[in-house]
């Protein structure tokens, strides 16, 4: 797992510093009524930086290799099914539209990965799609992206 983790926090690293830096350099840090636009991005990277950094001295530290980073077997498999019904959802969004995507998506991963009834499975799967479409269409006032059906 060393290994993993020396890429992983080397990449993470540098993605928080050009996250901290393209903040402070396209947007306004702090403006003549308080925080500006630059100001939260940059902290995030900055806070980003520093863990990857942790991450990477702790890797210097280890002894051992740790255990493996990809999972086997049954993991694996699970694995590949949600990421599978992840790109699934990018691919027909914009057909189906947000609600109906985001049931789509959690029936398939509550129903066929994990296994839950499916009573269980659609209330759940309705209830979130329902809960997220309330809150960012009416609350936030965000639209969600349609479908051919309009929703």
């Amino acid at each position: 797992m060393r290994r993993a983790d020396q890429i992983a926090g080397a990449g993470l690293l540098l993605l928080g510093v050009a996250f901290s830096g393209m903040a402070l350099w396209k947007y306004t840090y702090w403006g003549p009524t308080g925080p500006g636009s630059g100001f939260l991005p940059f902290w995030l990277g900055l806070a980003m930086a520093v863990l990857a950094a942790g991450l990477l001295l702790g890797t210097r530290r280890a002894r051992e290799p740790g255990a493996r980073w990809l999972p086997e077997g049954a993991g694996l498999r699970r694995l590949v099914a949600v990421l599978g019904v992840t790109a699934g959802l990018v691919v027909v969004l914009k057909i189906v539209g947000m609600v109906v995507g985001t049931v789509l998506f959690l029936v398939a991963i509550l129903r066929f990965v994990e296994r839950m009834r499916w009573r269980s499975t659609l209330a759940i799967a309705v209830g979130t799609a329902a809960v997220n479409y309330l809150i960012f269409t009416y609350w936030l006032r965000v639209p969600f992206p349609l479908g051919v059906l309009g929703f």
